[in-house]
């Protein structure tokens, strides 16, 4: 999420501004590639949080594939615990998400500002937690990324699980049975995850929901150092002090959860099972929740839809927008196809972007064929290409340097960046223009508007 730098004109400016059916609001939070603004349905006057992602700095970050896996897992997952996604917009220059507005915050802040909240309560949250969390993994979703900024609640004291941009899909586990990308919040990472020897999804978010209650009963974490690896040993050890005046309950199912073994750690059914965790436990009912969003005129006919909106953040008519295939940017039975994040830039700049479904080594043998066959010097380093004309008397006048990388987002999509470090820009422009010609994905934005309304009927 993007940093705001805005004057309070603008700010005021931004407020009351129009995105297809919605009027923004003030700003809820920032960060390094996007806003989260508050947005009200015109219709139904019903308020949503507005995620607006900025396309130029998911690509200078390379977290294309975050984001995509965020949207896809989203769309999986309506459950009253979880945070819903609406709808997904696109403009030229940004991604917007339609979330579900929670308007307390996050649990963190709660934590933060009263301190530790009593067993009956604290009970409460954390059954609202398993439920969403088990809920998740019944749908084959392992978020890996469980901590208290993570936990939102409503204005009703329930908690909404948020912030899938982690998460795990059943594609990403390898042939061991296992997932191997490290990742999660230093404080809430489980021990098997640190050894970098593979882990279960499951297992693991059980740990970082352990994590969780005993933050919730406590107000204090279970393991904290400023230096990393003093830290990650403690964790790994599992060497974790439970206060003694918690409940003998509370005492037994926090050493049952944060057990640095995951084959003897307890599951998530053992959890629900468990007598403390079970005292005036009302399990939430994920079917009710789904009748609900069918009987919600503003999120019914537009769940999913993708629309094309014309200017980068106001709108003035909201019947101005056009659905363009849901397929430009949600691919419902896979993966999201983020062809559209990359545009062709200028070839007078000195860096250039173009996507392509060729596959990598595909890519990289024949940028190596145009080059050789344009005259240029091809030379291979790290996975990466250099394509140079020289000229042994001004390097620079006349001569080129061209680096050519070559990043994946899909197994069937990827992106070629052009780099140029010095040289004639005319010359340049021809490399350019001749690598995207031959190699670039089809120009598609003739048909997309003719076929859309077909096709988004269709998803």
């Amino acid at each position: 999420m993007v940093i705001l730098r805005l004057g309070n004109t603008r700010k005021e400016k931004e407020e009351g501004m129009r995105l297809a059916n919605y009027e923004i609001g003030t700003t809820l939070g920032s960060g390094s590639f996007g806003k989260v603004k508050l947005a009200k349905h015109i219709d139904s006057h019903k308020l949503f949080a507005l995620k607006i992602i900025d396309k130029t700095k998911i690509i200078h970050l390379n977290i294309a594939h975050q984001i995509k896996r965020e949207i896809a897992t989203l769309k999986l997952l309506k459950h009253p615990n979880v945070v819903r996604l609406h709808e997904v917009l696109a403009s030229k220059t940004n991604i917007y998400m339609v979330l579900e507005y929670v308007a307390g915050g996050e649990l963190f802040d709660r934590i933060a500002s009263k301190g530790r909240l009593k067993e009956a309560e604290g009970r409460k949250l954390f059954q609202q937690l398993i439920d969403g969390v088990s809920y998740c993994h019944n749908k084959g979703v392992f978020h890996r990324d469980l901590k208290l900024e993570n936990v939102l609640v409503d204005a009703q004291g329930n908690i909404k699980i948020t912030d899938f941009g982690l998460s795990a899909l059943p594609q990403h586990i390898r042939a061991d049975g296992l997932l191997h990308t490290t990742c999660g919040s230093p404080s809430y990472v489980a021990p098997e995850v640190l050894a970098n020897r593979g882990y279960e999804g499951a297992t693991s978010d059980t740990w970082s929901c352990g994590i969780i209650l005993f933050v919730i009963l406590t107000g204090y974490l279970p393991f904290e150092d400023r230096n990393m690896a003093v830290l990650y040993q403690k964790i790994s050890k599992g060497d974790v002090r439970i206060p003694k005046w918690l409940s003998p309950g509370a005492q037994n199912l926090l050493r049952r959860i944060l057990d640095p073994n995951p084959l003897t750690r307890i599951t998530l059914a053992g959890v629900k099972e468990d007598e403390w965790f079970r005292h005036e436990n009302v399990p939430s009912n994920p079917e009710d929740e789904e009748e609900g969003e069918k009987k919600n005129a503003c999120t019914d006919d537009e769940a999913f839809s993708t629309r094309d909106v014309p200017r980068e953040a106001e709108q003035k008519s909201p019947d101005s927008s056009t659905l363009i295939n849901a397929f430009q940017l949600i691919a419902m039975s896979s993966c999201l196809d983020l062809s559209g994040f990359f545009e062709k830039e200028d070839v007078s700049e000195r860096k250039m972007r173009f996507t392509s479904n060729h596959a990598a080594k595909d890519l990289i043998a024949k940028i190596e064929d145009i080059g050789t066959g344009m005259g240029f010097r091809v030379q291979k380093k790290n996975g990466k290409l250099k394509v140079i004309q020289e000229n042994k008397a001004h390097r620079g006048l006349g001569g080129l340097s061209v680096a050519a990388e070559v990043f994946e987002i899909n197994p069937s999509l990827h992106v070629v960046e052009l780099s140029k470090s010095y040289g004639d820009s005319s010359v340049y422009g021809q490399l350019c223009n001749k690598l995207s010609d031959d190699l670039a994905v089809a120009p598609r934005q003739a048909h997309v508007k003719s076929e859309a309304r077909d096709i988004g009927e269709k998803t």
